[in-house]
């Protein structure tokens, strides 16, 4: 053992003094805080990105592709489904899924009460897993009766709300068209997508409807629904459908489809840049300030071990071997406490949001442990390389006058 670590552990495990536990235990609590913080704030953007991403790729797939010539409303213009295509592009392990699909708007009428919404129309071959873990109640669509199906329709826990509807609830739904048109539906299950565009705006339905409502052909689609199995190769995937997909298509991304959304989680990342940044810069300013007590409070100790003949660089080393202790203990506190917060809430969602602002109704977490490790690394290389300025001071004691002080 070193003269250095010697001494720092005795002045860490066995001082007496008052005054300088009191500030050390706040620079342990600054630490803790601070670090807590810091990784609270990330599993919660994290969360946020995670469960609002899972959200709307559940419902619209990751990319859809549609015709050239649409516009941005829901009238979408048709075009024959290329079962060439759908074959190419599968053939790419990133790509998992391509599902036909169509939307209409509409109006709802029911116990007095009209609501407008957008049909989204799907098939047999449609990918239900999530709207079976989004249904309140009911069941998704049964396409074994075709005929059955073509009135079966899935609604929205708001649309339920407002129009006063459950499963098993019939009502007719207009299209504004020329001429008008009107179809009965039968509520088979109630959604909630947990994402507020959706769940007031669609309601889900046969594709087939849709088909006839606007004479197409049974071969007519309104667009595909892509999906992928990794949302970072995003770009990657838009250039494998592009590369595949005839010139009279075009595809658009998840992000461009809800630019608002995505822009929001964006900014996300901003706010906990800049909490990480305060948190660490509240424990930097915890630590140089019991740094420099402590070396204040050890004035004459500095100047005796002076006297011995030590060098300001072993003397140096004492308080950052002590400084490094301090900082060890703080950031085992913070991690207790930012994990154990991130896992209760986790397994408990005590804590509960607005959904109509945050888009669910409770806060989530996702913890990555890569960030975690890097989160305590990058907080005690800092703060020790922060502390190496305040020991210089150890150089300016005069041992004589040290001494004297005494």
């Amino acid at each position: 053992m070193s003269f250095s670590s010697f001494i720092a552990g005795r002045i860490t495990f066995k001082s007496k003094r008052t005054f300088s536990k009191l500030i050390v235990r706040i620079a342990i609590i600054g630490i803790m805080l601070g670090l807590g913080v810091m990784i609270l704030s990330l599993a919660v953007v994290q969360g946020f990105k995670q469960e609002i991403s899972v959200k709307v790729r559940g419902f619209s797939g990751d990319m859809q592709v549609v015709n050239f010539d649409s516009n941005n409303s829901y009238e979408i213009s048709p075009f024959k489904a290329d079962d060439d295509f759908v074959a190419r592009t599968l053939k790419n392990n990133l790509i998992k899924q391509v599902m036909p699909f169509a939307t209409k708007p509409g109006i709802i009428r029911a116990n007095d009460e009209i609501e407008g919404v957008v049909l989204k129309g799907v098939d047999k071959n449609y990918d239900f897993s999530f709207f079976q873990k989004a249904l309140l109640s009911g069941k998704v669509i049964d396409f074994t009766d075709s005929a059955a199906a073509q009135k079966q329709i899935m609604i929205s826990r708001h649309t339920a709300d407002r129009l006063r509807l459950k499963v098993g609830d019939k009502f007719i739904m207009y299209f504004v068209q020329e001429p008008l048109k009107k179809r009965p539906f039968t509520i088979c299950g109630i959604f909630s997508a947990g994402v507020d565009e959706v769940d007031r705006n669609f309601v889900v339905g046969n594709l087939s409807v849709i088909r006839r409502l606007n004479n197409w052909d049974e071969n007519q689609i309104g667009g595909y629904e892509v999906k992928i199995g990794d949302i970072d190769q995003i770009d990657r995937a838009t250039d494998i459908l592009e590369a595949n997909m005839p010139p009279t298509l075009k595809s658009y991304t998840i992000m461009e489809l809800y630019p608002t959304i995505f822009e929001w989680l964006g900014l996300l990342d901003v706010n906990a840049q800049v909490m990480l940044i305060l948190m660490l810069v509240v424990a930097v300013i915890n630590m140089i300030s019991a740094l420099l007590i402590m070396i204040l409070e050890r004035t004459a100790m500095i100047g005796m071990f002076k006297a011995l003949g030590a060098s300001n660089w072993n003397i140096r080393k004492i308080f950052l071997y002590n400084a490094s202790y301090l900082i060890g203990v703080g950031l085992f506190l913070g991690n207790v406490f930012g994990l154990g917060l991130g896992w209760f809430q986790d397994k408990t969602h005590f804590f509960t949001l607005d959904p109509a602002s945050y888009y669910m109704n409770f806060v989530p977490v996702q913890i990555g442990w890569f960030e975690v490790v890097v989160l305590n690394l990058g907080t005690l290389l800092i703060c020790l390389l922060v502390l190496i300025i305040p020991s210089t001071l150890v150089s300016k004691v005069s041992p004589v006058k040290a001494i004297r002080f005494k």
